[in-house]
C-alpha cells in the first residue's frame, strides 16, 4: 500500500491537468505560448509540451464537466481580462473543496490507497472525528461478515431470489442512511454468493428498516440479513433456541408494524419473518448486535446437527 495524501494527488494529478487544459483554452483564445507561459508561471517549453498532447494530464480530471465548465471560464476570463490571478485562483481552490468531498480526487485516492475503498472516506472534509470512525468501524464490520457469509457453502442457499443484505446501523441511526449493506445485495450465481459491491451507507430499504424496527425496541441490536424463508431453515433457527415471531410480509407501514410487534412480543425475538404474499417473496431476518454477529449467530444454527 502506498500512503499518499490528497495534497499529493492535488499537485502531481490535478494541478498539471488544470495547467494543461488552460494552455490549450487559453491557445484556442488566440494568446501567444509565451503569453500562456507568463500566465501560468511556466516554461514555454513546458506550454509546447501541453499543446502538442505529449503531457496531456489526467482524464479522470481532464473529462469532469464540472472542471471542464471551470477551466473554460478561467480561460475566457483571462483572454478578455474579466477575471484576474486572484479570482481564478479562487475558482480552482473551489474546484479542488469540490473535488476532495467524495469527487475525483477521493476517486484518485482510492484507486491508489486501496485500504480507503469502500469506507466511504470524508477525511479532507471533515477531518478525524468519532461519528466518522464509527462509521469506518461499521463499514468494516458489515465487509467482515459479507466474507464469512460468502465463504460458508452450507448458508448460500438460503440466499432468496431478491438476494441478500447484510447491514448494520450507526449506534444512534435513523433513517436508511444511517445503516450500512451492500448495493444491489448478494446474489446466488453458480452454486456461490456472489458480492456486486463493498458496504455503503443508504444501500438497503428493506433490511435496513428492519434493522431500525429493531433498534427502537432494542437498541444493541445493531446488524442483521435476510434469507428465504423455508421451514428448514426455521427450525433450525428454533432447535438454536432462537426466538421468532411472524409479521405480514406487506411493505405499506412495515416500520410502524414491526416496531409494534416487538414492542409486545417478550423476550424480543432473534428471527423475524414472513410467509410472503403476492409479489413478494418469504423472507426471514436474523439479528444480531453486530452484523458479524447475526452472520456467525445464522452460521451456527444452520451448521449444528439435528437430530
Amino acid at each position: 500500500m502506498t500512503l499518499q495524501l490528497p495534497s499529493e494527488i492535488v499537485v502531481e494529478r490535478f494541478l498539471p491537468t488544470a495547467r494543461s487544459m488552460l494552455a490549450t483554452e487559453l491557445a484556442e483564445q488566440g494568446c501567444s505560448q509565451q503569453t500562456i507561459a507568463d500566465k501560468l508561471g511556466l516554461s514555454q517549453a513546458a506550454v509546447s509540451k501541453y499543446l502538442s498532447g505529449e503531457q496531456s494530464g489526467d482524464p479522470r480530471f481532464a473529462d469532469n464537466a464540472e472542471m471542464q465548465a471551470t477551466i473554460e471560464y478561467i480561460a475566457e476570463g483571462f483572454a478578455d481580462g474579466t477575471v484576474d490571478d486572484y479570482e481564478a485562483l479562487a475558482e480552482l481552490l473551489e474546484l479542488i473543496d469540490s473535488f476532495e468531498d467524495r469527487g475525483p480526487i477521493c476517486a484518485v485516492h482510492e484507486a491508489e490507497m486501496p485500504a480507503l475503498q469502500g469506507m466511504g472516506c470524508d477525511l479532507c472534509v471533515r477531518g478525524q472525528n468519532p461519528r466518522v470512525e464509527t462509521e469506518r468501524e461499521v463499514l468494516r464490520n458489515v465487509r467482515e461478515a459479507v466474507r464469512t457469509f460468502s465463504n460458508t457453502a452450507a448458508i448460500v442457499d438460503n440466499i432468496p431470489n431478491v438476494g441478500t443484505n447484510i447491514a448494520m446501523a450507526m449506534p444512534d441511526g435513523e433513517s436508511v442512511t444511517d445503516v450500512a449493506a451492500v448495493p444491489g445485495r448478494i446474489h446466488r450465481m453458480g452454486g456461490q454468493a456472489n458480492v456486486p459491491a463493498d458496504p455503503e451507507f443508504g444501500a438497503s430499504k428493506h433490511v435496513a428498516t428492519a434493522v431500525l424496527a429493531m433498534g427502537s425496541v432494542a437498541p444493541q441490536q445493531r446488524g442483521a440479513l435476510n434469507l428465504k424463508t423455508s421451514d428448514e431453515l426455521l427450525d433450525a433457527l428454533t432447535d438454536a433456541g432462537l426466538s421468532t415471531a411472524e409479521f405480514e410480509a406487506g411493505y405499506e407501514d412495515r416500520y410502524q408494524r414491526l416496531t409494534d410487534l416487538l414492542a409486545r412480543t417478550d423476550p424480543t425475538p432473534t428471527v423475524l419473518y414472513h410467509e410472503g404474499a403476492f409479489g413478494i417473496e418469504p423472507i426471514t431476518y436474523v439479528f444480531g448486535e453486530s452484523a458479524t454477529d447475526a452472520v456467525t449467530t445464522l452460521i451456527e444454527a444452520v451448521s449444528t446437527p439435528r437430530d
